[in-house]
């Protein structure tokens, strides 16, 4: 996994504050107003959401986002001056067994990186998954119009996984939107099923898709844009007609980082002390070489 260096962190300098006659906020207020985006009871019961690491009392000095809470993130984020590592992913779902450096438990010595290097660790995932902002997203990215969601949440039908898009205007074929995926984010995904294929609805799920492969045959939809299927769940799907694009698990989830952001800001954390860390380059396609 490569090493995050300084220069990998870019300043965002987009939004207004909310607020901008407040002056300081602390670390819990910035918790308490980002569960108020993303509640955690619209999380899945096995999920940890909001702070699990730090002082609500501290000042706030910096925010550093990430898709991941690595060890390499949080060294990032302490060499940059912020005392809060946002992520999406938690660091732990379950309690570490040791919180020692160099430990067994490997998200225990990211606690304990997080402790010495005084960075906070905040982080909301499915909470995120499911909100009006996540509908959004991928559908944005790649130039559709979101028309429904394709698994809505029970005790809010506006929120959930999955989007679904209508083609019906100006449908196009799995070939251009896997060319698409390809353009808009840098990295060539898996595809499933016949390039020429007519899509009037494809569905779009960032992440692991789950049941979503089933959910889209027992709805009628065409193809799926996610973040990550397995094998024979693609192969089952594809075979009964779904088309399925796989993007990859970070890929499909990076610009979630842009979203925490943008909340941070209108939540009136000021722009100057918020970066991203980028994570785009945990892994690698080898160039395919003729022997």
């Amino acid at each position: 996994m490569a090493e995050f260096k300084e220069h990998a962190l870019r300043t965002v300098s987009t939004g207004t504050l909310l607020n901008p006659d407040q002056t300081s906020m602390t670390v819990g207020e910035l918790t308490r107003y980002l569960l108020g985006r993303f509640p955690a009871q619209d999380a899945e019961d096995w999920d940890k959401t909001g702070l699990l690491v730090g002082d609500p009392a501290e000042e706030l000095r910096g925010v550093a986002i990430a898709l991941d809470p690595t060890a390499a993130a949080v060294r990032a984020a302490a060499g940059m001056g912020a005392n809060v590592l946002l992520t999406h992913h938690p660091v732990f779902r379950e309690g570490p067994e040791s919180i020692v450096a160099g430990g067994c438990s490997y998200s225990g010595s990211i606690v304990f990186e997080a402790i010495r290097s005084g960075v906070a660790l905040m982080n909301f995932h499915t909470a995120l998954d499911v909100s009006h902002e996540a509908q959004l997203i991928l559908p944005g990215l790649l130039g559709l119009e979101c028309s429904g969601v394709l698994e809505p949440l029970e005790r809010d039908e506006t929120k959930g996984y999955g989007q679904v898009c209508e083609l019906d205007e100006a449908p196009m074929t799995l070939d251009e939107l896997a060319r698409r995926c390809l353009a808009v984010f840098g990295r060539t995904p898996r595809v499933w099923g016949d390039p020429a294929t007519e899509l009037h609805t494809v569905a779009t799920w960032t992440g692991s898709c789950g049941n979503a492969t089933e959910l889209c045959l027992d709805q009628g939809v065409d193809a799926i844009v996610c973040g990550e299927v397995k094998y024979h769940a693609a192969l089952d799907a594809s075979q009964q007609g779904l088309c399925v694009v796989d993007l990859g698990h970070d890929v499909s989830e990076l610009p979630f980082t842009r979203v925490l952001a943008d909340a941070c800001v209108e939540g009136g954390v000021s722009s100057d002390i918020i970066s991203i860390v980028e994570q785009n380059d945990n892994w690698s396609h080898p160039e395919a070489r003729r022997a």
